[in-house]
């Protein structure tokens, strides 16, 4: 809906949350209507970021190589457009102005809207001419009823666009950033629900005869994990791969029960991974975010909920805490006895 209406929005959630999965998911669904555009900024490097010339070129090539394949026959028009963006690549003079004329060429020649999705934009955010590329989002988007632009943009990572200036700027965390004030809310909810994970569990049943406690096993799952969609998968892997042939459970019908699901909870919370090494990374480079947890945990002291407070707002981003009941709470079990450990 929010593409279809011609929205700019960004879906920030925290780390190994289906960011992505749900993109690639959506530019799939509207690949017949739209052109689709997906970039990834993990796949430029820092040297990639130095200055708006070397930055530009990047990104023309990265939007021609996503948004050539499969377009056989083109107008002359869009031809040309793409002619002239391809010849500007590594021009000294192909800063970000003539980028987004280039831009707004393509855009005016093509036969269909395009649709611009940048994926992981915090490997971006420490970079001032990432700020200066927004900032022309922004001004493309409002002269939108005046030249070309972009149907739609979708911008995808753990920070929220206010916060970028807070993470290129440490020492001024309490002036937030504006280029994306234009923004649409997304207000989606990218967890499972209980019925979404017995969905799922259903078609694994399904498919190996198992014959489990589909509704049980679907409430214990969403008891550890609040429905953090990582945390689910990684519980059901670790039961099909692991508990199941483990000489305790010896098949997946034993693994899955009550107690192969606690075997499982207890192998997640020893084991290293992505998401588990970047919350204790956060705790490392937030000292206020450490004593907040700290003080949750250990002292049961109650924090009233305000989206205000920035080590609240900042704890809520990276996906430690959610509101419950207007109060802060740890996100999920699995997180609090991780937490607790550490």
């Amino acid at each position: 809906q929010l593409v279809d209406t011609g929205k700019y929005f960004a879906i920030n959630r925290a780390r190994q949350y289906g960011k992505t999965t749900v993109l690639m998911a959506l530019s799939r669904y509207l690949q017949e209507k739209y052109y689709m555009v997906f970039i990834d900024f993990q796949t430029f490097g820092s040297a990639d970021f130095c200055g708006e010339a070397i930055f530009s070129s990047a990104f023309a090539d990265s939007f021609l190589a996503s948004f050539l394949p499969g377009k056989p026959a083109m107008s002359d028009a869009l031809q040309n457009a793409i002619t002239d963006i391809s010849q500007d690549i590594d021009r000294e003079s192909f800063t970000l102005r003539p980028l987004f004329q280039r831009l707004a060429m393509i855009c005016a020649a093509s036969d269909r809207p395009i649709v611009l999705i940048v994926d992981e934009v915090d490997s971006a955010a420490n970079n001032q001419v990432f700020l200066d590329f927004l900032a022309q989002l922004r001004a493309q988007y409002i002269q939108r009823f005046q030249q070309p632009a972009f149907w739609s943009v979708i911008l995808a990572g753990v920070y929220d666009i206010k916060n970028l200036r807070r993470k290129l700027r440490p020492e001024e965390e309490h002036k937030y950033n504006s280029p994306w004030n234009i923004a649409a809310d997304f207000k989606v909810d990218m967890s499972f629900s209980k019925d979404d994970i017995a969905g799922m569990i259903q078609e694994y049943d399904n498919d190996y005869q198992l014959g489990m406690a589909i509704d049980e096993m679907a409430g214990l799952l969403y008891d550890y994990t609040s429905g953090y969609p990582f945390l689910v998968s990684r519980l059901c892997q670790l039961l099909d791969e692991d508990v199941s042939i483990s000489k305790e459970y010896g098949s997946k019908k034993a693994a899955w029960t009550k107690n192969g699901l606690l075997q499982a909870v207890r192998m997640i919370l020893s084991e290293k991974n992505t998401l588990f090494e970047s919350l204790i990374g956060k705790l490392h480079d937030a000292p206020s975010l450490n004593t907040m947890l700290r003080t949750l945990l250990f002292t049961g002291r109650a924090f009233s909920y305000s989206a205000d407070e920035n080590v609240i707002d900042v704890a809520a981003m990276f996906g430690f805490i959610k509101n419950l009941n207007g109060t802060v709470a740890i996100a999920n079990r699995i997180f609090e006895m991780r937490l607790y450990n550490y």
